[in-house]
């Protein structure tokens, strides 16, 4: 088996037809590059792996102290590979067919309760354009849920103001409408007043004084410093802002369907993060406050 030809395929197969990201891609394609080497220290060829040279090498990783989250992808690479080789008819059967992954500890994350959004949104103040455009962006990432690249990346052939709808193409090329209400409306429409006008419908919406794009990193630096002028003394990103939308639209009611869907999670299994959230800030409620909590 050509194997430098198997991984082209295989890099070609995750890009187009799976539609992974570009990171992911470069993640997968590095730990099938280590499974491989792994395999050839062992004069063992790809199409004679079994289960058991499967488990040694992520046994090896471990070793080297890689951390369960990196030896969970590197079996999910693997796994991936051998669906293809199967796909293929290159391989009749599938070594990876029992193989389990390490369990992950649970990633609650950081958020803002709904008292502590409002604290942060109502201590943007102040006239200048900057101050207009920052909180114009909070009120629409609150409203919407959006990851922070899809916000600073978005232009105005996405944004709708007549119905109130953001159009994101998000993780995997895959497009969602996204609602948002006439708060956000009216923060975006005031920053539109002030800032430079657009030239035409792929310009970013939000940008710099000079008429760029805003980055990551600054709009990140910037929510900092409005968290600590609201005192908020958690660690708080722009991610944080995203779980809370999802939470309290779940605490409040909100199918979970429906939350995933304006999320963008291709699985609900990661969207039911948020439940456990709830449940957690329920539990924590009844200790505090029952008399035989």
């Amino acid at each position: 088996m050509d194997t430098s030809r198997v991984l082209n395929n295989f890099i070609s197969y995750i890009t187009v037809e799976k539609g992974l990201s570009k990171n992911t891609v470069l993640s997968y394609k590095a730990d099938i590059v280590r499974f491989i080497d792994f395999l050839k220290q062992s004069n063992i060829e790809l199409e004679s792996a079994e289960h058991q040279d499967i488990t040694n090498f992520l046994w090896s990783i471990k070793k080297e102290g890689l951390k369960p989250r990196s030896i969970y992808r590197a079996v999910e690479s693997i796994r991936q590979l051998f669906k293809f080789l199967m796909s293929e008819e290159i391989l009749k059967k599938n070594p990876t067919a029992y193989l389990s992954a390490p369990k992950l500890p649970e990633n609650i994350p950081s958020m803002l309760d709904f008292e502590e959004v409002t604290l942060l949104l109502n201590s943007v103040g102040g006239n200048d354009i900057q101050s207009i455009r920052n909180k114009a962006m909070l009120e629409l990432l609150y409203a919407t849920g959006l990851r922070v690249s899809e916000l600073i990346n978005l232009k105005f052939s996405e944004l709708n103001l007549n119905d109130n709808f953001v159009r994101i193409i998000g993780k995997g090329s895959k497009e969602r409408i996204v609602p948002f209400g006439d708060k956000a409306k009216d923060f975006i429409n005031i920053y539109l007043a002030k800032r430079k006008p657009k030239s035409d419908e792929e310009d970013f919406v939000f940008i710099t004084r000079l008429g760029k794009k805003i980055s990551r990193v600054e709009f990140w630096r910037q929510l900092k410093k409005i968290v600590a002028d609201a005192g908020i003394k958690k660690n708080i990103t722009p991610h944080s802002i995203r779980h809370s939308f999802a939470s309290h639209l779940l605490s409040g009611g909100a199918d979970i369907r429906f939350v995933q869907e304006m999320l963008g999670h291709s699985s609900i299994a990661t969207t039911q993060i948020y439940t456990h959230i709830d449940e957690k800030r329920v539990k924590n409620q009844h200790k505090k406050y029952h008399p035989r909590g």
